[in-house]
């Protein structure tokens, strides 16, 4: 099953803290790449939020942020350091006398002071943390259905595109030994236009190194091993990205391999609508995880 690596998922949960609210967005990556954006109060949950995205995915550049905004109805309870208010009174009455001049710090200096306020947590950390997890993991699955429903979307579109060069593939067999067949013919004319005696074997060898040359059976074969190889990978249920992607390369190479020995404008056009449908591929073939 195809699973897309472009999505998004939000979900927020109210609390006695006020309300939490997750957002996960995912986008194609090489590999998994998980930027963290959390509030100082759960930087804790960091290392669990990691391991889940683990996990649960397997490639994409993952972007999780958490807000909490808090009430207008939660109170705020704020504590004071007192040793550290006691510090810095006793450092500015020492600069004073060594300066002998100036004027202390005011109360308000002394609140603005980082860490001379601290805001008490109304909630128990614990439980904030439980209630943050429970919504990242709701918001994860959210984003695992979403990249989903994508992947379907993906997988239609690459069916498609194979349905269109197998088509092709089988034109092309199909007109093969025909093509084949006027080559000989129009080789054994040329050669009569000569007005020279040949050796009938040597004629017939020449005649049968032409249609070697020509001849694009294995390059058909391969195509359809790769397009079987391509529709077998999509229906795994682990990430396949990766193999599409080298797949998609091997599908264009032996295209090319058609251009440069085919003998007739129908062949080539074939071969450029071929590349033209890989590269479709190619292109959808990279949101896939």
């Amino acid at each position: 099953m195809a699973l897309s690596m472009t999505a998004f998922a939000r979900k927020q949960s109210a609390c006695s803290a006020g309300t939490l609210a997750w957002e996960i967005r995912s986008v194609n990556h090489r590999y998994l790449e998980t930027s963290l954006r959390l509030p100082e109060a759960f930087r804790s949950l960091e290392p669990l939020i990691r391991d889940a995205l683990r996990k649960s995915l397997g490639r994409g550049k993952i972007d999780c942020q958490l807000r909490l905004e808090q009430s207008d109805q939660t109170p705020n309870d704020y504590k004071i350091d007192a040793a550290l208010v006691t510090k810095l009174n006793d450092a500015s009455g020492q600069i004073l006398s060594l300066t002998g001049g100036g004027a202390p710090l005011s109360v308000m200096e002394i609140m603005k002071w980082p860490g001379v306020m601290q805001e008490q947590e109304s909630q128990d950390t614990d439980d904030l943390d439980a209630i943050a997890m429970d919504l990242f993991n709701e918001t994860l699955t959210e984003l695992i259905a979403a990249r989903a429903r994508e992947g379907e979307e993906l997988h239609s579109i690459v069916s498609k595109r194979i349905k269109a060069i197998r088509d092709i593939v089988s034109c092309v067999r199909e007109r093969m030994p025909k093509i084949l067949s006027k080559q000989r013919e129009a080789l054994i004319e040329r050669l009569a236009g000569l007005e020279v005696e040949l050796d009938p074997s040597r004629l017939e060898q020449e005649v049968v190194l032409s249609a070697q040359k020509a001849d694009v059976a294995e390059e058909l074969d391969r195509l359809e091993t790769h397009l079987n190889e391509v529709e077998r990978v999509l229906d795994l249920k682990e990430p396949s990205g990766r193999r599409l992607d080298f797949l998609m390369q091997e599908l264009n190479r032996e295209a090319n391999t058609l251009s440069s020995k085919s003998i007739v404008a129908e062949t080539t056009l074939n071969a450029v609508d071929l590349k033209v449908l890989i590269e479709q591929m190619r292109e959808q073939i990279q949101n896939i995880e």
